[in-house]
């Protein structure tokens, strides 16, 4: 059995981890310097980590030269990424009224304000299924035809046009409506898809 003695790299060892448990306040004293170097890298070692690199912004993106070129891109590539995305095309620009659908919403309109002599509801929906979505057909059948109006004053008169959709202005003697027609697809037939009360 080795002879232990105060001198060599053991003695120091043994006396270091020793130490703590020599009394309770080296004890206390030991856990509080623990506890203030793990907090002190709990600190450091995220704003260490969070440091950009260079050549980044501080949003985390890459800068951008004055010509509006990414730094650092290879020269020979001679292609810019652009610093912001296109301006979406407005696919609902206007367009002159389609005769299709002003045929339609005139012939909807005639038979929107006349219904069956016995007010029959199936009937109604039944003449106006030609120029109607179905969708809005299934709203329709809340309707009781006896509340529509009874003649156009003077007829329909078209306010707004695009190339997928049209609303066209029906006077009424009980007021003016604006009903809404859409193209459908693929078969590009006009239809209207519902109505409101005119301002």
């Amino acid at each position: 059995m080795p002879i232990r003695t105060n001198r060599g790299r053991a003695a120091v060892y043994r006396r270091l981890w020793g130490w703590p448990l020599r009394s309770p306040r080296h004890l206390a004293a030991s856990i509080i310097i623990f506890v203030v170097v793990v907090v002190a890298l709990g600190v450091i070692i995220p704003r260490v980590l969070d440091r950009k690199p260079a050549g980044q912004s501080a949003a985390g993106q890459p800068s951008t030269s004055s010509q509006g070129t990414q730094v650092g891109q290879l020269p020979s590539s001679g292609v810019s990424l652009p610093t912001k995305l296109p301006p979406p095309t407005n696919a609902a620009s206007a367009a002159p009224t389609a005769a299709d659908a002003q045929l339609v919403a005139e012939l909807w309109a005639e038979n929107w304000i006349k219904p069956p002599p016995d007010n029959d509801v199936n009937k109604w929906l039944a003449q106006l299924r030609p120029y109607t979505t179905e969708e809005f057909l299934a709203q329709m059948a809340t309707i009781d035809p006896k509340n529509v109006p009874d003649k156009l004053t003077p007829g329909v008169r078209p306010v707004r046009s695009t190339v997928s959709s049209a609303d066209f202005e029906v006077s009424t003697d009980l007021g003016k409506v604006v009903i809404t027609l859409i193209k459908l697809s693929p078969s590009n037939e006009w239809r209207v898809n519902g109505y409101t009360k005119a301002d």
